[in-house]
């Protein structure tokens, strides 16, 4: 099975910036995607769609019930039969689920709609919908029950009393920053004893989850599928919290793309239409020739680790680089170059008595990248020998090209110096792991797990690089403080050689033509996901190795709509 992502229904909004002039500099992206949005910003978009629009807040909540009950008609089929629970918060996430009650209900659904509270607690729009989902129940022949749930009791009783065919939490909604409790966290226990049996839709977010973290703050609900509105929060897409959506589904309920535009969001969740685009763009002209492709040089492999460099050279090849070398030390020449792809090339380089790169080769190396257009460092290097951690500070200190950083190389530049930065005219690609991460900041691991945008963004603002944040939804953040959230991948993908192979495609992106570093990064995430799941689907996540990334990369081109097509 491939991993489910991001699902629009065909009203999705999506904000995309305009594209820019490419240029070699960190100040225009051509990468977009839709912004993430936190739970204050969501509240002032709904809000000034209101006031300068003139939407009403009813209307708004009509219009999020006709786009839940779109998507779920989609996965449980149509309503009319059915037998649905909704359970009620008395917020406005209640009042969402009010109406997706009675909308339901109209298309034939026999509903229990429970308000966990009375109507008399609850204000404005939320209060409305309460009234009338309460007067709906008064109607004969209706099949439609609303229950005001005063204790714990009332409420398992209602649960157990008969079965659903689905649930929908409408608990919580974005304004949650303490754990559940009380009758709340009863009310997400009992959803979650019934989630095996039924599937649960979350309204907006699984209740539980607080909108703007991607840590657990209580106990949540499970739910198979969650649409949230407008934008997704950060709980939607970053994990562990987002383990918690089930499927997202994105539905756009009437806000104007300009606010969203404005609402000051640094954080994108990244599309496959963008990436499609971008490799449009990005694509070989026909004259092309293999230097107009990007020339890769790739400074990787020791003694038992040759082969990082052979994976991280069939990356860059499969991903476009019209001439790709491999530069390792002299003593693994021989393996690497029986295990390269044949369209690979390769170089000897000065090695330590324990089968490092030594600075001795420095020179070479720097000669060599002159006639690269990037290089790759790191896969597999080794950094223990204080020679391969000199000839790494060398290489990347007097460079002269764009470069890519990984594994290793990392590890030698750890703890990163306040002499190194990346430019306009020689920018870095870093692609550090949580562990790499902590040694290059200092910053304990846990810390840097539990923080990923801030630790990424932090570090590529403070030192003028792009930081590639590895793990389930990659995050990549750019010197300009913008971040961006990948959905591809599985974990199928934790296995020995995957960042390697990331290493070279992001190489090969960046060497191609026109392609700025930020743009060259969340592309190869993106695509190196894609081809993941791609392998997933056919070899299963336990067999998966490495090298499934690199057989599959053709087919997540094709599949990401940038390789076929007519120039």
């Amino acid at each position: 099975m491939r991993k489910k992502t991001a699902r629009a229904l065909p009203d999705l909004h999506s904000t995309r910036r305009p594209r820019p002039t490419l240029t070699a500099t960190f100040h225009w992206h051509i990468i977009a995607g839709m912004k993430v949005l936190t739970a204050d910003q969501m509240r002032e978009v709904d809000r000034l769609t209101s006031a300068r629009f003139g939407v009403p807040g009813l209307l708004l909540m009509e219009n999020a019930a006709a786009r839940a009950v779109e998507a779920v008609e989609r996965a449980f089929g149509p309503s009319s039969g059915k037998r649905v629970l909704i359970l009620c918060g008395r917020g406005n996430n209640g009042g969402d689920g009010a109406a997706v009650a009675r909308q339901l209900n109209t298309r034939g659904a026999l509903v229990d709609c429970l308000l966990l509270g009375r109507v008399e607690d609850a204000r404005g729009d939320a209060r409305a919908n309460f009234e009338i989902a309460r007067a709906f129940a008064g109607s004969p022949g209706l099949h439609f029950r609303f229950v005001e749930i005063e204790d714990s009791e009332q409420l398992a009783k209602e649960l157990s009393a008969q079965p659903h065919d689905y649930y929908v939490d409408a608990i919580f909604g974005t304004g949650l920053t303490r754990p559940a409790s009380g009758i709340h966290e009863e009310a997400i226990g009992l959803l979650n004893a019934r989630a095996p049996e039924a599937g649960v839709i979350s309204i907006d977010v699984p209740s539980g989850l607080s909108s703007d973290s991607s840590t657990l703050i209580g106990p949540a609900v499970r739910a198979r599928m969650t649409v949230t509105f407008t934008a997704p929060k950060v709980a939607n897409i970053l994990p562990p919290a987002s383990d918690y959506n089930g499927e997202l589904v994105v539905a756009n309920i009437g806000s104007p793309g300009e606010l969203i535009d404005s609402a000051g969001s640094r954080l994108s969740f990244v599309e496959l239409p963008v990436i499609a685009r971008w490799l449009r763009e990005a694509r070989r002209r026909p004259d092309a020739n293999k230097g107009d492709a990007g020339k890769v040089l790739i400074i990787a492999g020791s003694r038992g680790k040759t082969g990082a460099a052979c994976l991280a050279g069939a990356g860059a090849m499969r991903a476009g680089a019209g001439l790709v070398t491999v530069a390792a030390p002299e003593s693994a020449q021989a393996v690497i170059a029986s295990q390269l792809l044949l369209e690979c090339m390769s170089e000897p380089l000065a090695e330590t008595a324990g089968g490092s790169v030594s600075r001795e080769a420095s020179e070479r190396a720097l000669d060599l990248a002159l006639a690269r257009d990037v290089v790759a460092l790191g896969p597999g290097l080794g950094s223990s020998d204080e020679s391969t951690r000199m000839f790494v500070r060398d290489v990347v200190t007097r460079r002269e090209r764009p470069m890519v950083i990984d594994a290793d190389g990392l590890n030698a530049l750890a703890p990163w110096g306040d002499d190194l930065r990346g430019s306009a005219e020689l920018p870095m690609i870093l692609t550090p792991h949580p562990g790499e991460m902590s040694r290059l900041t200092g910053m304990p691991i846990e810390e840097v797990v539990r923080n990923r945008v801030e630790a990424a963004r932090e570090f590529a603002t403070a030192r003028s690089v792009v930081v590639v944040l590895k793990g389930s939804r990659t995050v990549i953040a750019g010197p300009d403080g913008e971040a961006y959230v990948n959905p591809t991948g599985n974990a199928g993908m934790a296995t020995g050689g995957t960042g390697d192979v990331l290493a070279g495609i992001c190489a090969a992106l960046l060497a191609q033509k026109g392609n700025d570093p930020v743009s060259a990064a969340v592309s190869a995430v993106y695509l190196h996901g894609l081809a993941g799941d791609i392998a997933a689907s056919r070899a299963g996540v336990r067999a998966m190795i490495a090298s499934d990334i690199t057989e599959n990369l053709g087919q997540a081109f094709i599949e990401a709509g940038g390789d076929g097509e007519r120039p």
